[in-house]
């Protein structure tokens, strides 16, 4: 078995005028200049930043020059998890800081936009500001007050941006939905929140084909009482205009000025949502001071955005990666948005994207670049990548081959720079430093201000060693708090159960050596045979390796009184079988690169692997379902990108119950 702890190869090495030129670089000239600060390298930096958290804040607030009517007097009251109370007193707008990038170059492109039938559209900056002033207008004429909730049922599109932006200009609270979200799920998550204003689209395409959605947006109008008015967003053609609803067109009409309102640091800026796969969706509230922070130093030192970029993260409005595309705005960057299916008509449209729109910075869940190479794209012969520097990843672990598949088939040269983060604080817990090599499989480095440690099951922090990924210090993009949660039990239980005072994030990490981190998966689906752990996500890099295999789901079933029972669930490409041939090469695959220990007791073909709509496998809530728990408490099918995927794990639960019951003290095994 190879050692864990040795040093992976070097896949990427800046040049010195990369180096010279990084945001970073710029920033820790600054400190040394305007606050007389030092740093030997970028863990001492990060050091500083985390244990002198209102210095690194305050630093963070000046160097981003962020836009205030007074300076802030304090950074943070009390430092304590949950509780922290940022910057009081303060007062900045979001949408402020977003509209004066364009201030110095009205004409320049601010938003790109096409769509998988061809369509697209260009705003630049003086479009975006004056579109987001006129529906910024609109809404107060229609009653829309500071506080007041804006619901949105739309597709990756510039008219998502530009309303949110308005939302944000006149302190509504922002909520997005994707449209190929059911509407009961959607009405989950709304209904907790009483929206006053509708924001919806009358259809989408994807994957070639339109959907209709005047009826999920009459049962979204009809399951919402407390909405007075709804906007309507012709993004189909083909299906009409929304009944009763005013025409978008109509809405960012007439001549006005863009005066965001200043508002409280802590002034809520949006609801997000928990992926809704178990229970009602946690409605997640984050502050305008403290997204403006945290994704403002994300993408400047993080992803070392500038104005002269073109950035592209491929989402949907129902992933967080949506919201922070906001923070290529913030940087002054071009965002250039893309609204269909990354493999229609083949896995090669996104890449097609990237070269017409010159883009600078591609991003994307680390599943699509394991499903390009399994379809076998190359990037670099159907596309125009000279201009692309930096590709980015996150949603699950880029597995090594991905690292080793970017720089063949789409740059020899390109900075690879995943991130590991998520929904709930709506930034990056680790990522990218473009001063330092990257090494195989690692993420470069913690980030600025998250004081992110891998724990043992006593609560230590371990170095070089697999743990749960904790953050022992706040971060102002930290939840203000859950919509409707109002003695903060909740939100207490979703991140401080298990340590009191430490954020548990719910992954495994190893920090390594060279100051990299690797995740392994999530915590509560780890794998742990006779004492030893392991993620999930090794065991997917095995087995998706194989050519025979397309996807792969495994779960680790502890029953008490009984053996454990790990059976590993695969996608077959066309034209494969799982015979006793192929089980022995998976097998043998598992046990040469990681251990006899980690070999499945059963291999099982299926027709699809379920996902949420962010693209993550459902490993929690198929574990729970073949451990005896109803659908309905472990899974929304609403939340999920295929729900009919689930009814063969049903099928399969209801067959392991009964032979349970037959044999109730050997495990099962069924091939």
């Amino acid at each position: 078995m190879p050692d864990p702890h040795a040093a992976p190869p070097v896949v990427w090495t800046p040049t010195s005028a990369q180096i010279d030129g990084a945001n970073l670089t710029a920033f820790r000239r600054w400190l040394s200049t305007a606050r007389g600060l030092d740093f030997a390298d970028y863990d001492a930096l990060w050091t500083w930043s985390t244990t002198e958290i209102e210095a690194f804040w305050q630093a963070a607030w000046d160097y981003l020059d962020v836009p205030a009517p007074q300076p802030p007097a304090t950074v943070l009251t009390e430092r304590r998890m949950p509780g922290a109370r940022w910057f009081p007193g303060t007062r900045v707008n979001l949408a402020a800081a977003v509209l004066r990038q364009g201030q110095d170059m009205p004409h320049h492109p601010a938003i790109l936009y096409r769509s998988e039938t061809g369509t697209s559209a260009e705003l630049v900056w003086t479009d975006l500001q004056q579109h987001v002033a006129a529906l910024a207008a609109r809404l107060s004429a229609l009653g829309v007050s500071p506080g007041d909730r804006v619901a949105a049922y739309l597709p990756n599109a510039p008219e998502s941006i530009v309303a949110f932006l308005a939302c944000a200009s006149v302190g509504a609270v922002w909520s997005v939905c994707s449209p190929d979200m059911g509407p009961a799920s959607v009405l989950d998550r709304f209904r907790q929140i009483e929206p006053v204003v509708l924001i919806a689209c009358n259809g989408y395409r994807y994957g070639g084909k339109s959907h209709l959605r005047q009826d999920a947006v009459a049962a979204l109008r009809a399951g919402l009482p407390s909405i007075r008015h709804v906007i309507g967003v012709d993004c189909l053609p083909e299906a009409g205009a929304l009944p009763d609803a005013l025409l978008w067109e109509d809405a960012i009409q007439g001549e006005a000025q863009a005066a965001p309102v200043w508002l409280d640091f802590d002034h809520p800026l949006w609801i997000v949502y928990s992926s809704g796969t178990t229970g009602m969706p946690k409605p997640i509230v984050h502050g305008h001071g403290g997204i403006l922070l945290v994704m403002g130093m994300l993408t400047l030192m993080h992803n070392d955005l500038k104005p002269s970029d073109r950035f592209h993260w491929y989402s949907s409005t129902g992933w967080i990666m949506w919201n922070t595309q906001i923070g290529a705005l913030l940087a002054g960057a071009t965002l250039c948005m893309y609204d269909g299916s990354p493999a229609w008509p083949d896995w090669g449209a996104l890449w097609r994207f990237a070269g017409e729109m010159k883009l600078t910075f591609f991003g994307a869940g680390a599943a699509f670049y394991a499903s390009c190479e399994k379809a076998g794209v190359a990037p670099a012969r159907i596309a125009d990548l000279s201009s692309l520097r930096a590709v980015g990843s996150t949603g699950s672990p880029l597995a090594p081959a991905s690292y080793e598949w970017i720089h063949a088939q789409v740059s020899p040269t390109v900075w690879i720079a995943p991130i590991s983060g998520g929904t709930d604080f709506a930034g990056a817990f680790l990522a990218g430093d473009i001063t330092r090599p990257v090494y195989l499989g690692e993420m470069q480095c913690r980030c600025l201000g998250a004081a992110v440690h891998a724990y043992d099951d006593a609560g230590h922090p371990v170095q070089d060693d697999v743990g749960e990924l904790v953050c022992v210090e706040p971060i102002p993009s930290m939840p203000l708090y859950l919509w409707g949660d109002t003695d903060g039990s909740r939100y207490h239980e979703s991140y401080f159960d298990t340590y009191p005072g430490v954020w548990r994030h719910g992954d495994w990490l190893r920090i390594t050596p060279r100051g990299g981190a690797i995740i392994y998966g999530r915590s509560d689906t780890t794998i742990n045979r006779q004492g030893i752990r392991m993620g999930t996500s090794e065991i997917y890099r095995v087995v998706e390796a194989l050519p025979e295999i397309v996807d792969s789901l495994v779960v680790d079933l502890e029953y008490l009184g009984r053996p454990s029972y790990m059976p590993l669930f695969v996608v077959l490409r066309e034209g494969h079988t799982l015979d006793e041939a192929l089980r022995a090469r998976i097998r043998d695959a598992i046990r040469a690169a990681l251990s006899a220990r980690y070999l499945p007791d059963d291999i099982i073909a299926i027709a699809a692997v379920p996902r949420t709509l962010s693209g993550k496998k459902l490993e929690l809530p198929i574990r729970k379902l073949l451990l005896g728990q109803p659908l309905v408490k472990v899974a929304n099918r609403d939340s999920l990108a295929n729900p009919d995927s689930v009814d063969w794990f049903v099928r399969f639960a209801v067959e392991r119950a009964r032979q349970n019951e037959a044999q109730p003290n050997v495990a099962t095994r069924t091939v």
